[in-house]
């Protein structure tokens, strides 16, 4: 049965990035959009540009499309952005993925979930960069894209943008703990994700905080998007369904 499907894309990256994996979705009769959050478009003020921003750019490109019964898919980043639907969209949203993303509690931000020398990182970038930051070419090769070869490595690398680090720092703006919400939720773990380390993992550090959940599991990094579209369109699908 074809589904409704927003792809909403982590830090550094724009919906264009998700256009792959929507591809093999739409092949398989889904629906399929990839919009871009504020913050990460051509010309945004990366220095202005907070969470609540991201949260209030997504709310409106569900509403103008006029969506319901949305499966809404968040990868990393993106996993604080989709938390915030439920409440914005009531009635609408069919079912929550988390793919090797974030999930907040209310009141916290995205630094309170990463190890520490991630956040020591990204405040050193920051305050040399305008409050924006990008992440290392070390950092992505080893641990973000660590199943690719080196030349599809660098030629998504060549891909990301300045990120605005206010919707790393910027705390979740939630009425409930997601484990409280009776919309559906499944988590999609990539087991050779190693952007967060196996000693702080996604999962089930991060997704047993959805209560009642769906867990599908698969083989790849944190970048599937670029390094096997085909599976991440697959394992979306086996994740989104009812």
């Amino acid at each position: 049965m074809p589904d409704t499907y927003v792809l909403v894309h982590g830090a550094w990256h724009t919906g264009a990035e998700m256009e792959a994996t929507a591809t093999h979705l739409r092949a398989r009769g889904h629906t399929v959009h990839c919009p871009t959050l504020a913050g990460n478009n051509p010309g945004d003020n990366r220095a202005a540009t907070g969470l609540a921003d991201a949260v209030d750019s997504l709310a409106a490109f569900i509403d103008s499309q006029g969506l319901t019964d949305v499966r809404l898919v968040g990868h990393s980043y993106g996993g604080m952005v989709i938390s915030h639907m439920p409440a914005r969209l009531p009635g609408r949203i069919r079912r929550l993925v988390y793919w090797n993303a974030f999930v907040p509690q209310p009141g916290e931000c995205l630094n309170d979930l990463v190890p520490p020398h991630y956040r020591a990182l990204f405040d050193q970038v920051a305050a040399s960069n305008g409050n924006a930051v990008m992440l290392p070419y070390p950092i992505w090769r080893e641990a973000f894209i660590n199943d690719a070869d080196e030349a599809l490595a660098q030629s998504t690398y060549a891909l990301l943008n300045p990120h605005p680090y206010r919707t790393f720092t910027e705390p979740a703006q939630l009425p409930v703990p997601m484990a409280a919400l009776e919309v559906g939720k499944s988590y999609l773990n990539a087991q050779q994700d190693t952007a967060l380390p196996h000693s702080l993992p996604w999962h089930p550090r991060l997704s047993e905080r959805l209560g009642l959940f769906r867990l599908v599991e698969c083989q790849g990094s944190h970048e599937l998007c670029f390094s096997d579209p085909a599976s991440a369109a697959q394992h979306i699908e086996r994740a989104g369904r009812d």
